[in-house]
This record gives structure tokens, C-alpha cells and sequence, in this order.
């Protein structure tokens, strides 16, 4: 009952059916958001990103940040199965599977593992499982920030750098300019204007996410100008949903015994498991449109994040309710020990 109960409220989110309608847009009128369109994408993007991201460091508190210093040992795990694990898991699946799947898919599902934790469900799960949310605040932060530099780092170690590849350093630059930029930026400001953005909330989101499915309807335009979608054919859906619910099982699993292993409270191990488990569609998209630019299959290079987006969302909302109850569990046992004690 549980799975169905977060699956119809997936259906009824707006955000995801947003997606979806971006990808059919795309399909019924690609020109119109396509580079050189009428849209006039190239601009609109460049605009979108930054806003974003200003949001992005208006929102974030440095208060609750410092709250969150003390677990040393949390953070170096779960920015070690951020940056670190799960490239290495696409390297062992790209040498089993590498020749049966598409390059371009491949490339993506690389990118997925290369991206940084996504800050706003990883630390709303955290909460409403009971977990540590200052540190889990601080290392989705965290994550973002080390994004920036990392993920092109890392994809530049797989489509290499220079003439065929990304230019490193121009890359660097752009999303320096970008995404760094506005991040500082609004967080100088965040003094002023934290209480106008924190009473419309709810609006920022709503912006936040609009410019994301910009940017989804943008990317899938170029790909079917490109005729990138006739080529690879029907399949490359599956292969990517498969893959993507593939990896995070996986994850998970390991997440969660390495936090046992290193005897994390039960705190701390919601708060390792949420964090190192996710991957940030917000910041994924507008770093794709950065770094791969106007690549014509930019579409089936996002397709996996925009699977595992969802995916990640249903299954950790159910183990959220999981730890939760484990949680009450516990503080009863507790109480009724402290009242026989008495």
C-alpha cells in the first residue's frame, strides 16, 4: 500500500508531469526550442542558470551549516560514494556492458554518477526520518559546492579534454561564472533578503523548477532536430530506466551497510544513507547545458538523471516512513526502560 501511496502522489506532482510534457513539447515542436529558435535558448538558459543558483545561496544557511561540522567520519563517507563510489561502479558496468548499450546513454549514465547530492529532498527525507539534518544540510551543501569543480573534472576523465572532448579550463570558467557567481552572490545578500525569498517560499521553488524544465524542453529540442532519438531507437528508454533503478539498489544497499559497518547512530545512518544516495536533477541539468553545450544528443546524455530523479524520490520517501517507525520504536523501548528503571 505504502508504494502505491508515494506513486500517486508522483503522478499528481506537477514537477514530473512537467518533465514529461517538456520531452513531448520537444517532440511535437523542436525547432521552436531548439539553439537559434524562437525560444532563443542560448539566452534563456544562460539566464535560468544563474537565477537559480542565486536562489540557491539565498536559501542556503550558514548557520544550520555550522551545526553540522562535528561527524567527520559521515561526511568524508558520503562525499566518498558521491565523487568516488559511484564513478567506479559506472566503470565496472561500462566493462561488462559497455559494448551493448549505447555510448551516448553510457556518457549519461557517467554523468548521473558524476553529479553532486541534491540539497532540498535529501535533507527533507533526513527530517522526516528522524536523522541528523545539520548534517545532512552540510553535506548536501557541501556536495553542490564541490559540483561545480568535480563533475567536470570527472567528465572530462571520460570524453576527454581539449579538440573531441570539453575544454577543461573554459568549462571551469563557465561554471565559475554561472553557477559559482550567483551561489557567493546570494549568499552576501542572503542577510537582506532571506526573509522577502523565506515568505515566498513557495514561489522561488516554483521558479527554481520552471527554469529546469526550460532547460529539459531545450536540451530534448536539439536532440530531435538532431535526429539523435531515430537513431538510437526505442530501446535506450528501458535500458535507461533499468539501469537507473539498477544503481540505486545497488547504492543503497551499499550505503547502508557501510554505515553499519562504521556504527553510525541511527541518526547519522539516515542522514549517510539519503545524502550519498542522491543525485541533484536541479543542479544536473543546468551543469549539462554548461559542459556539453550544444551537443545534439544532450537529451539521451540527461535521460538517466531524469529517471533516477524520480526513482530515488519514490523508493527513499517509503525507507523515510521505514526509518521513522524505527525511530518511534526505539524512543518508546527507551521511555519504557527509563519508567522501569524508576
Amino acid at each position: 500500500m505504502h508504494i502505491f501511496r508515494h506513486l500517486k502522489r508522483m503522478v499528481t506532482d506537477w514537477f514530473l508531469c512537467g518533465m514529461v510534457l517538456a520531452t513531448l513539447l520537444a517532440y511535437f515542436f523542436p525547432t521552436f526550442g531548439a539553439t537559434g529558435g524562437a525560444m532563443h535558448a542560448e539566452w534563456v538558459v544562460n539566464i535560468g542558470i544563474f537565477v537559480v543558483f542565486f536562489l540557491h545561496g539565498v536559501n542556503l544557511s550558514g548557520e544550520q551549516i555550522r551545526h553540522g561540522l562535528k561527524n567527520i567520519r559521515l561526511h568524508v563517507m558520503v562525499q566518498a560514494f558521491t565523487f568516488g563510489v559511484f564513478p567506479l561502479l559506472w566503470l565496472l558496468s561500462n566493462w561488462l556492458l559497455g559494448s551493448h548499450v549505447p555510448a551516448l546513454l553510457m556518457l549519461g549514465f557517467f554523468y548521473l554518477c558524476a553529479l553532486p547530492s541534491t540539497i532540498s529532498s535529501s535533507v527533507a527525507l533526513t527530517g522526516s526520518a528522524k536523522g541528523n539534518v545539520p548534517a545532512a544540510i552540510l553535506n548536501a551543501s557541501l556536495s553542490s559546492v564541490l559540483g561545480i569543480f568535480l563533475t567536470p573534472l570527472l567528465v572530462s576523465f571520460v570524453v576527454g579534454s581539449g579538440a573531441g572532448g570539453i575544454d577543461l579550463g573554459s568549462t571551469l570558467l563557465d561554471l565559475c561564472i554561472m553557477l559559482l557567481l550567483p551561489l557567493v552572490l546570494g549568499q552576501f545578500l542572503r542577510r537582506w533578503l532571506a526573509g522577502f525569498f523565506g515568505r515566498y517560499k513557495r514561489y522561488t521553488s516554483v521558479i527554481d523548477k520552471l527554469v529546469i524544465l526550460l532547460l529539459v524542453y531545450a536540451a530534448f529540442c536539439n536532440s530531435m532536430v538532431s535526429g539523435i532519438w531515430r537513431q538510437q531507437g526505442n530501446g535506450v528508454l528501458l535500458s535507461a530506466v533499468v539501469g537507473s533503478a539498477v544503481l540505486l539498489a545497488i547504492i543503497l544497499w551499499a550505503t547502508t551497510r557501510t554505515a553499519r559497518a562504521l556504527k553510525f547512530n541511527n541518526a547519522d545512518e539516515v542522514a549517510a544513507v539519503f545524502c550519498a544516495s542522491k543525485k541533484s536533477l536541479a543542479a544536473g541539468v543546468p551543469m549539462a547545458a554548461l559542459i556539453f553545450g550544444n551537443h545534439p544528443g544532450l537529451g539521451l546524455i540527461l535521460l538517466p538523471i531524469m529517471i533516477y530523479h524520480p526513482l530515488q524520490l519514490i523508493v527513499c520517501s517509503i525507507l523515510a516512513e521505514r526509518y521513522a517507525s524505527r525511530h518511534k520504536a526505539l524512543a518508546s523501548r527507551q521511555e519504557g526502560t527509563l519508567v522501569n528503571a524508576r
